[in-house]
């Protein structure tokens, strides 16, 4: 069977001056590639999970998971060999909520700064001295060939990764059961389950990719676990939950812990981060 790659271009990948924030709706990366799907212009859209809304799109469904890479976060500096060892005030890049609240209630005295571009542009803009470390995946470093340009990986005491970060999420018509059946092979059940669990709790809080929200569903001695977390945007406020489920329902799982974010008053930190 041929396969044709039909590359397209998103808004968030032509709009790159800016924060992230400023392009004003989920689904800058992957509606244009939703939208061909629809249009039976191609049969399989390969996104980066984390991009993905959780809002479901009529006609389409997540077909497939691949094995997920590593959800974590990565530290690049110019000078410093860790994050403890990063001068008072020190600039930080990062488009992230999520990794600037995270960083902030660690190290209240770092500057987080706005930051945009591909990954070369990224670490070009540190390299010419524009800050002094940035902030990004590891698995997209690894991906890419730039796993050397780690300085420290992020604990994740300190840092949670985003909901679906580190995976690829194979979308295609929902009615497509050719598709569906081509793609079961490479589908990883206990990744399928750790990111549905984390797309759900996102979804009952109401966050969106751009609150300062984290997740981290994984399988720990054979229970899916989930951890969420969710920050006030300066990083002074912080509550947490993680709890075992039934990997057959990883939906459920991801319900309770954001129930327990939200007993904790995790809506009216995201009401106040989005505002």
């Amino acid at each position: 069977m041929a396969v044709e790659l039909v590359p397209i271009t998103t808004t968030g990948d032509r709009e790159q001056r800016g924060p992230i924030g400023s392009l004003g709706s989920q689904g800058v990366f992957t509606k244009e590639i939703q939208r061909a799907l629809l249009e039976d212009r191609i049969d399989l859209a390969v996104h980066s999970l984390k991009d993905l809304p959780t809002e479901p799109v009529d006609g389409l469904g997540l077909a497939a998971v691949p094995e997920r890479e590593t959800v974590r976060d990565a530290l690049i500096c110019r000078d410093a060999t860790s994050l403890t060892d990063l001068p008072e005030g020190a600039r930080v890049g990062s488009g992230s909520k999520r990794r600037q609240s995270q960083l902030l209630h660690y190290r209240p005295d770092l500057k987080m700064v706005d930051i945009r571009g591909n990954v070369d542009t990224r670490l070009a803009k540190l390299d010419e001295g524009q800050y002094d470390a940035i902030v990004l995946a590891e698995a997209g470093l690894k991906r890419l060939g730039l796993a050397d340009r780690i300085t420290e990986l992020i604990p994740s005491d300190i840092m949670l990764p985003a909901v679906g970060q580190g995976a690829l999420g194979l979308e295609t018509r929902s009615d497509d059961t050719a598709a569906q059946a081509a793609l079961a092979p490479i589908n990883h059940p206990r990744t399928h389950a750790a990111v549905i669990a984390e797309r759900s709790m996102l979804a009952a809080l109401h966050g969106g990719c751009l609150a300062p929200i984290a997740a981290w569903g994984r399988f720990e001695e054979d229970n899916l676990t989930l951890t969420g977390r969710v920050l006030s945007a300066d990083g002074t406020k912080r509550i947490e939950s993680t709890e075992n489920g039934n990997d057959a329902d990883g939906i459920a799982l991801g319900r309770v812990v954001a129930q327990h974010l939200t007993d904790q008053g995790a809506a009216e930190l995201i009401a106040v981060a989005r505002s």
